[in-house]
């Protein structure tokens, strides 16, 4: 056994069966939970004994079909300034999926336990609106740039100047050959990440401008990688999948809120 955990070839299954939830959580929660749990951590706590939230899960006794509501209440949220309550929407349809982890010394893969239930985390009630201030805050802070300035040492400006080999150039012995410059393809373009806080506010006038856009419109817009870019759709936005806007992205409802009360207040 100890043989086998030197080569990273053990894998631990007792906890397989242990049906688990995957929830997926708004950035200002997942920032304040790893901050609590690191805390915790540099203070020797357990970080499975913290409480970081109260689940609430609503029954209609009379309306036995219905699919049970559940709901979120985060503990300390008036400490951290965030909102408190959330909804937790809930996927019955998902494909089966099993949670993996990484501990001790040997950096044994173990299984944590398979998921059974799927949520959506989004603020709930009154917490909408101050979770569209979050939003507004966290636009604005990404759109400051700092600007530096940097002072070249050298000033005769030889770095500046072309040397000889570089495109552009023409050798005395081709000045009436001209060489057609190669046609880039579009497969051949690649596109430079933004800054995500940069991109999320390009993103947002975009949507003030035009409530649906498709990815390929979004693109061509921003000029980034089609794959970054739906990372933050599937965050910022919903997927029309039928009706007349069919194929296209537009703002959820609490950034709609956010961009509509930031307008306002302009």
């Amino acid at each position: 056994m100890e043989e086998d955990r030197s080569n990273g070839n053990y894998l631990d299954t007792r906890e397989a069966d242990r049906p688990i939830w995957l929830m997926k959580s708004p950035v200002v929660v997942t920032k304040a939970w790893a901050k609590h749990v690191s805390s915790a951590s540099s203070s020797y706590s357990s970080p499975e004994s913290l409480e970081i939230g109260k689940i609430v899960l609503s029954i209609d006794p009379l309306q036995p079909e219905i699919t049970p509501e559940y709901s979120m209440e985060i503990v300390g949220a008036e400490i951290r300034n965030m909102p408190k309550s959330y909804a937790l929407n809930m996927f019955e349809d998902f494909v089966p999926m099993t949670a993996f982890s990484e501990a001790n010394q040997y950096k044994d893969t173990a299984l944590v336990g398979m998921i059974d239930h799927k949520f959506d985390m989004k603020p709930l009630g009154e917490d909408i609106e101050d979770y569209a201030r979050l939003c507004r805050e966290r636009t604005n802070k990404a759109m400051v740039k700092n600007r530096q300035v940097q002072v070249i040492d050298n000033d005769r400006g030889i770095h500046m100047r072309p040397m000889p080999g570089i495109q552009g150039l023409v050798s005395s012995n081709s000045k009436h050959e001209k060489k057609k410059p190669v046609p880039v393809k579009q497969t051949e373009v690649k596109r430079t990440r933004r800054d995500r806080g940069e991109l999320e506010a390009i993103m947002f006038k975009l949507f003030e401008g035009q409530p649906n856009w498709t990815l390929k419109q979004l693109v061509q817009e921003t000029d980034q990688p089609a794959q970054f870019l739906k990372e933050i759709l599937n965050e910022l936005c919903v997927y029309n999948k039928r009706g007349s806007n069919q194929g296209t992205y537009e703002l959820k409802p609490e950034y709609k809120k956010a961009a509509e009360d930031d307008t306002n207040g302009q």
